[in-house]
C-alpha cells in the first residue's frame, strides 16, 4: 500500500505541485504558516537525501574538482551575463535592473541540492558546488555586484557559510551516518523518502506563492519574462557547457540546475539592505519561479530515468 502510494506522488510530481500552488494563491493562509519551518524542511529533505547516499558519492565527487570549478565558474558568469541581458533586452526600469544583477551575482541555493536530488542528478556533486560558491560569495557577489552597478556591499562570511552548514551539511550528515550504522533497518524505507521530499517541496513552492500573493496579483509582466528567462537560460546554458566539455547527462544536468538555481533569499536580502525594496523584486520572482522550473526539470528527467531504468533497451520492452 505504501508503496503504491509513494508510486503515485511520484507520477504526479508536477500535478502535485501545480494544485497546491493554485491553492496557495486563492488562499495563502493555507500554506503562509510554513515560513517559520522553511530551513526546518529543508533540512528534513536534505536528511532523507543523507540516508539515500553513500560517503563514496562525496568521494567521488570531490575528485571531480574540474567539474566542480566549472561549475563555480558557470555560476558567477553565466547568471551575471545573463541578467544585465534580459534587462537590457526589456529595457527594465534602473531599480529591477539593480534587482536581476543582484540575484545573478549570488551563489547557488539549497533548493538546488533539493531539485538535483528529486531529478536523479549528482546530489553529492550538486552540494559540492554549493559549498564551495556559498564560500566564495563573500568576495565574488560584492566585487560582481560592483563591477557592473558601481556599488559596494558587504556580505558576512560566517553567518552564510553556518546557515548552509546546518541546513545542508548536518542534516546530510546525519542521514549519511544513519544509514552507516542502521543500513538493514533503513534499506527497507529509503522508497519512501523521495515520496516525502516530493510532498514537502511542493509545500515549499505553495508558501513562497502564498507569501509573494500580493506582488503577483500585480503580475509585473516584463519582470516576470526577464527573470523567467533569466533561470531558463541558465539551465540551458549550464547543461550546454557540461556536455561540450564532455561530462555524462547525469553530471551536465546538475550543472545546470546548479547554474540555473540562484540563492535568491540573499539576492532579496541584499537587494533590500542596499538598494530599494522595489529592487528586491526580480529576486522575490526568481525565488518562485526557479522553484517552479526546477519541479518541471525534476519531473522531466525523473520520469526519463525511471523509464530508463525499467527499459535499458528502447524498442525491445
Amino acid at each position: 500500500m505504501t508503496g503504491l502510494i509513494c508510486s503515485k506522488i511520484e507520477k504526479h510530481f508536477l500535478l502535485i505541485a501545480v494544485v497546491l500552488s493554485a491553492a496557495a494563491y486563492i488562499h495563502p493562509p493555507l500554506f503562509t504558516w510554513l515560513k517559520p519551518h522553511i530551513a526546518l524542511c529543508l533540512g528534513i529533505i536534505m536528511f532523507g537525501m543523507g540516508l539515500t547516499l553513500e560517503v563514496g558519492d562525496f568521494t567521488a565527487a570531490f575528485k571531480k574538482w574540474r567539474t566542480v570549478g566549472l561549475g563555480v565558474l558557470l555560476q558567477y558568469t553565466i547568471m551575471p551575463l545573463m541578467a544585465v541581458t534580459f534587462s537590457a533586452l526589456f529595457a527594465l526600469p534602473p531599480e529591477a535592473v539593480i534587482g536581476m544583477v543582484v540575484v545573478g551575482s549570488c551563489p547557488g541555493g539549497t533548493a538546488s541540492n533539493v531539485i538535483a536530488h528529486l531529478a536523479k542528478a549528482n546530489v553529492a556533486l550538486s552540494v559540492t558546488i554549493t559549498l564551495v560558491s556559498t564560500c566564495l560569495a563573500p568576495i565574488l557577489t560584492p566585487a560582481i555586484i560592483y563591477l557592473v552597478l558601481n556599488q559596494k556591499i558587504e556580505i558576512a562570511f560566517l553567518p552564510m557559510v553556518e546557515s548552509v552548514f546546518w541546513i545542508v551539511v548536518f542534516p546530510l550528515v546525519d542521514g549519511l551516518l544513519v544509514r552507516r550504522l542502521l543500513r538493514k533497518h533503513i534499506d527497507p524505507l529509503i522508497h519512501v523518502f523521495p515520496s516525502v521530499s516530493i510532498t514537502v517541496i511542493s509545500l515549499l513552492i505553495a508558501c513562497i506563492i502564498g507569501l509573494n500573493h500580493d506582488m503577483l496579483a500585480t503580475f509585473p509582466v516584463l519582470v516576470f519574462a526577464a527573470v523567467a528567462l533569466h533561470n531558463l537560460s541558465g539551465l540551458t546554458l549550464g547543461y550546454a557547457a557540461g556536455r561540450l566539455s564532455k561530462l555524462s547527462r547525469k553530471d551536465s544536468l546538475t550543472l545546470a540546475i546548479e547554474v540555473g538555481m540562484q540563492n535568491s533569499g540573499l539576492g532579496v536580502a541584499l537587494a533590500t539592505k542596499y538598494f530599494t525594496a522595489a529592487s528586491a523584486l526580480p529576486g522575490a520572482l526568481f525565488s518562485l519561479w526557479h522553484n517552479i522550473s526546477g519541479v518541471t526539470l525534476a519531473n522531466r528527467f525523473r520520469n526519463r530515468k525511471t523509464k530508463e531504468e525499467k527499459c535499458p533497451e528502447p524498442g525491445k520492452c
